[in-house]
């Protein structure tokens, strides 16, 4: 492994490196002089100060977290109002953003085309309806129903819930067959 040489300063020749060595930085290194102990740079701390620095860190969190604890308590902030002022937030948050828009602006444009869709279907139903009663057979069943409800009721009003008017068809129909037999038997 030979690293191209610093600007400034020529490559040892191939047999000198071989000699002496490599260290890590590309530098010669005499024989007889081990690399796995070489001083770092003197700004890297060492594996002690770091577990020191973190330790400390933890400390200052811990004591921050105490504080803003204290503070909350004493504005009467308890963690079901945290709670919902999160879920507010995250509400706000969601319906700010351009996909929940786009989704909303889509879902009512259906909603309104449903609703039309609705109403055409309700308005083909009705003229249906009423192209079925004009219907002469319709007219024809009509006359029917109210002839029989003459013969049975006479001159009763036309008035009654549909249960009174079909039993009142049912006897006109029961009276009927009872007429035409006894006029076969005559016969």
């Amino acid at each position: 492994r030979s690293r191209p040489a610093s600007p400034g300063r020529a490559a040892p020749p191939p047999a000198a490196a071989a000699a002496e060595g490599e260290g890590g930085d590309g530098r010669p290194v005499p024989r007889g002089r081990e690399t796995a102990e070489e001083p770092g740079p003197p700004w890297s701390p060492t594996g002690s100060l770091v577990e020191e620095e973190i330790q400390t860190l933890s400390q200052v969190l811990a004591a921050k977290e105490k504080h803003l604890a204290e503070i909350k308590r004493k504005l009467g902030i308890n963690s079901l109002q945290e709670l919902k002022q999160n879920i507010t937030k995250s509400w706000q948050d969601v319906t700010s953003t351009a996909a929940y828009k786009k989704t909303s602006e889509t879902l009512s444009q259906a909603g309104q085309k449903a609703s039309a869709a609705f109403s055409s279907v309700g308005s083909v139903i009705t003229k249906k309806f009423e192209d079925v009663k004009n219907s002469s057979t319709f007219k024809s069943f009509e006359e029917k129903v109210e002839t029989l409800k003459s013969k049975v009721g006479g001159s009763k009003p036309a008035s009654g819930d549909f249960g009174e008017v079909l039993n009142s068809a049912a006897n006109a129909s029961a009276t009927e067959t009872i007429a035409e037999e006894t006029q076969e038997e005559t016969h």
